[in-house]
């Protein structure tokens, strides 16, 4: 992070009254819940080509044949 974006921060917030800190805090907690979860594309690269494209195809066809279907006697 960067120091003086950090800086500024704190000194900004700490000019603030406390009820609006707390809602600087519960807004800042919001956001780092809301960060990506997962790794880096350029990770999954070693997956590449593992899936031959006859099993790729199976599993395409399997989704569209067994999913998103509805069964209007289910109802």
């Amino acid at each position: 992070m960067d120091a003086s974006i950090s800086k500024e921060i704190v000194d900004r917030i700490r000019e603030l009254p406390a009820a609006q800190q707390q809602l600087v805090l519960e807004i800042v907690r919001s956001l780092a819940s809301q960060r990506p979860k997962g790794v880096p594309a350029k990770d999954l690269l070693v997956f590449a080509g593992v899936i031959s494209a006859e099993d790729a195809r199976e599993m395409v066809n399997a989704i569209e044949e067994g999913c998103e279907k509805v069964d209007a006697n289910a109802w």
